[in-house]
Formats: C-alpha cells, structure tokens, sequence
C-alpha cells in the first residue's frame, strides 16, 4: 500500500508529497524536506544541468526557443540564451562547459569557455541527424547522445521536416576523431540516458509509446565495455506513470526518473521504492547544489527542487 513519508507540511505546495514505496526510499530525506517550487512560467520544461563553479542551473523551455538560469545563492530566475535553436538536453563535461542537444538545427553543439559554440555533432552517415534530445559525457571525454524525431514531427518543438535517417538511434562521438557511431539502433524513441556510477553500465529510456500503439515505455540497461561497445540491453523498468523521460543516478545507484505523476526512484535491483509527487507532469531531473543532494525537477511549466540525503554520481 502506498503511504507518505511525512505529514503535510506549513508550505507544502498542493499536489506535491514524498510517497513511500519501500524503506529504502524513507531513508532518502530527512527532517522537514518539502518540494520546493523555484519559478514558474515555461511551455515545456526540459535538460537540467547543474555548473558547481558558479552554482547556478540551465534549462531549456523547447516551445518558447529559450533556455532559463537559476542561481541558486540568490534564487534569481532568467533567461541565459534567447534564440537557443529549441534546444532540448543540456549536461556539463568534465572541463565545466555545456553540451546542448538541440532540436532546430539538428545537432549537438558545445558552448566554449569564451563563448562561442561548436557542432560535436549533426549527421550520420552523411545524413542529418534527426532531432538530439539529451546527452550524457563519460569520463574519457566520449559524449553520448539520443536521437528521436520528436523536434521534427512537428513545428512546436522546431521545425517539421522528414527523416534524413530511417532509425531513432543513440549515438558515441569519439573524443579523439570526433567520429559519430551509432551503439543502439534497436530502440523505436530513444530518450533520456545515464550511466552508473562506476560506468559499468549505461541506462536508456525509450518512449516509443508516443509513436506506436502498445510500444515501449521502458528503461533498458546496457552492460558497457570501456571501448565504449555495449551489450545485453535487458529491460530495467517499466513506467507505471506514463512515460520515463530524463533521469539521473546518484552514488548509489539509485535511479531517480521522470514520469507522469513526478519523479519515481528505483533502487539498483529495479525496484521501485518511492515517489516524489509533482502536480505536472516531469520531464527531466538532475542533481545540483554544493554537496550535489538538491534534486532540481523540470516539469512542465516549473522549476521544482527537493534536498535529499542521496548525492548525485557527477555535476550535469
């Protein structure tokens, strides 16, 4: 029986509650922690990614072509790039620069640290890529992103055009060649992805249900090899809130994944243990603040954050 962790709190924002699944998911907050609503006022929330050195988080709003930057000392809300071609995923690389997926143009692009932006990638084969939704950077540098054609379906989120490429894939940019493989061609909508925190493994969301009657609406685990080749590819878990869309792993292991009703943990044996209710649907979680225990929740039209006793596995 499913049953909250703590009782309503002065503050409590309506429609927000820690539901607990298991007692491993009770042993994840502590003292009076609520959910927090930091700013409102987005179409479509997206790509949270977190920069410790000047403790601050950006996200995209893909419909209103913009990405936003909260700073957490201050609480301060703004736009940090008008114009930022229906960008969708955001994470940081392991020099503290941003990796930006982005829908109108149809490439993974990186903001440098004077500024300017550089294409990692935008074809495959020869062809256009179809519309790269979030991104991930390993430890050897290597940038692994997904591609379905949801910014190309219509013109909401960019703008409508065919499939260059016949295939939703994931793709591994080499950091050396720089040189686009595709590693998961079996996948109908590939979306949110992460790796353990050991990178032995490598975790992907596919929302093929958007797109095909009774298809996929799942998180697969990939055994990875440090050349970067994966396989297995077992499915992990099944949503049971709609779809799993951008998630993140802390230290533990634990999967902290977007859904319908909020945000759902799942423990490292697939196990769902909790909830964090949202009243709107979430699209994309990551963790931030100094120790990296304050999950920031992009949902919908709003900015979330709750504190947790879990530390995110990397800043991003």
């Amino acid at each position: 029986m499913e049953k909250t962790g703590y009782p309503m709190w002065y503050g409590q924002i309506e429609g927000t509650d820690i539901v607990v699944l298991d007692p491993r998911f009770k042993a994840c907050f502590s003292g009076h922690v609520r959910v927090e609503r930091l700013w409102t006022g987005a179409r479509w929330a997206e790509g949270p990614a977190w920069f410790a050195a000047g403790r601050y988080l950006v996200w995209s709003d893909i419909p209103n072509n913009r990405m936003m930057r909260f700073i957490e000392p201050s609480g301060d809300v703004s736009v940090f790039r008008e114009r930022s071609n229906n960008s969708n995923g955001n994470t940081v690389d392991n020099q503290g620069r941003l990796v930006t997926c982005e829908h109108l143009t149809r490439r993974v692009t990186r903001t440098e640290i004077d500024g300017s932006i550089s294409v990692i990638a935008d074809k495959w084969n020869g062809r256009r890529l179809n519309s790269p939704n979030d991104v991930v950077v390993k430890s050897d540098d290597s940038i692994w992103f997904t591609d379905p054609a949801y910014g190309i379906d219509t013109d909401y989120e960019g703008d409508r055009a065919e499939q260059e490429i016949d295939n939703c894939q994931v793709y591994r940019v080499d950091p050396r060649s720089g040189a686009v493989t595709a590693v998961i061609t079996d996948m109908v909508r590939p979306n949110g992805i992460a790796f353990s925190p050991d990178e032995k493994f490598f975790y992907v969301a596919d929302t093929g249900a958007t797109h095909r009657e009774n298809g996929p609406r799942h998180i697969r685990r990939f055994r990875a090899d440090t050349n970067g080749a994966l396989s297995d590819g077992e499915i992990f878990a099944q949503s049971t809130a709609g779809l799993f869309d951008g998630f993140r792993i802390d230290r533990n292991g634990r999967i902290w994944t977007s859904t319908a009703e909020g945000v759902h943990c799942y423990d490292g044996d697939g196990t769902l243990i909790g909830k964090i209710l949202i009243p709107e649907m979430v699209a994309n979680v990551t963790f931030g603040g100094a120790k990296l225990n304050r999950l920031f929740i992009c949902g919908t039209t709003s900015l979330y954050s709750i504190y947790v006793t879990a530390n995110g596995s990397k800043p991003g």
